[in-house]
């Protein structure tokens, strides 16, 4: 493998934080720069405090590492960014700007993660496929589809190496939740082992797609280590994985913690549920670069409250 050295923006996130771990034991500690806007605390590698809006920064320390690759991740998630729309616009777009620049300047090859919001409530709901239309309904999901079309600007003018996936909901047990619609699914677990009980913002019935985050990690690098002629979609690719309602995950976890009570108090994010996809066809990705999940919800719930129940004892 070539020597690479490697930007993550957004590493102390829910994805930056495990992204961050595997590319260090893939390329070396050495090798992998976390990025983000806050103060670095125990973290151990190297590490940048900035903004990813600092476009003169980056610059800088584009010419102090010489990247060859970039995961750029740092963006407001679905719920936190109604809270304040034009900060998360100039986040999520304006920063993929600035990195884009760098990458066709620099010939760096990029990582860019979409999102399942960039569908509407027109678009098919089961199996929804690659090229389905998009009509989103947040102001995340706006920046996410005006992202993939820059994405395939670039790719297509400049030649840039930028590649993407549409993260479906993501769960894991080493970050907690961060402000999205599908951040029930990581809640759950908390709540259960911490107090017994959960109310939950969506409806029991509502289906979202998911994967676990032991998944999404692998399948991230998967995509960046495939051959680039092996690379049919410039936009974004359709990721799934998982597909359950809230009920469904309720009653796995319970096999667990049968004591467990859940009341359902649906609030504005059940509206940008109810607009996204219950499942997702991800063949393409399957088809261009071999993505196949492990987990599904048995061995997901599973696996959660296993290491959660770990990490309490520890903390």
């Amino acid at each position: 493998m070539e020597t690479e050295t490697i930007l993550v923006t957004g590493a102390y996130g829910q994805i930056g934080s495990e992204l961050v771990e595997a590319l260090q034991k893939l390329h070396g500690k050495e090798h992998v720069i976390a990025l983000d806007v806050k103060e670095a605390h125990n973290f151990d590698g190297i590490y940048e405090q900035c903004s990813v809006l600092d476009n003169n920064r980056l610059q800088e320390l584009q010419d102090k590492y010489k990247f060859t690759q970039i995961y750029h991740l740092a963006a407001l998630l679905s719920g936190t960014s109604e809270k304040d729309p034009k900060f998360a616009w100039e986040l999520n777009t304006m920063s993929l700007l600035y990195i884009l620049d760098l990458a066709k300047e620099h010939s760096i090859k990029l990582f860019w993660p979409s999102s399942i919001a960039v569908y509407g409530n027109d678009a098919q709901k089961d199996q929804t496929p690659q090229d389905e239309k998009q009509n989103p309904t947040s102001v995340y999901g706006i920046s996410k589809t005006a992202g993939e079309l820059w994405c395939k600007y670039y790719f297509e003018k400049h030649n840039v190496d930028v590649r993407s996936i549409r993260y479906p909901g993501l769960i894991s047990w080493k970050t907690k939740a961060g402000g999205g619609t599908t951040d029930y699914a990581v809640e759950i677990f908390y709540e259960a082992l911490e107090k017994g009980t959960y109310n939950c913002f969506l409806t029991e019935n509502t289906y979202l797609p998911m994967l676990y985050m032991e998944d999404a990690i692998q399948a991230t690098i998967q995509l960046m280590l495939a051959p680039k002629d092996a690379i049919s979609v410039r936009t974004s690719y359709n990721l799934g994985g998982l597909s359950f309602s809230p009920k469904e995950l309720i009653s796995e976890i319970k096999k667990h913690i049968p004591a467990l009570e859940v009341t359902y108090v649906d609030d504005f994010r059940q509206a940008f549920a109810d607009s996204w996809p219950n499942s997702i066809d991800d063949s393409v990705a399957e088809k261009d670069w071999n993505f196949s999940p492990k987990f599904n919800l048995e061995k997901m719930t599973e696996d959660m409250i296993l290491n959660l129940k770990k990490k309490m004892v520890d903390a």
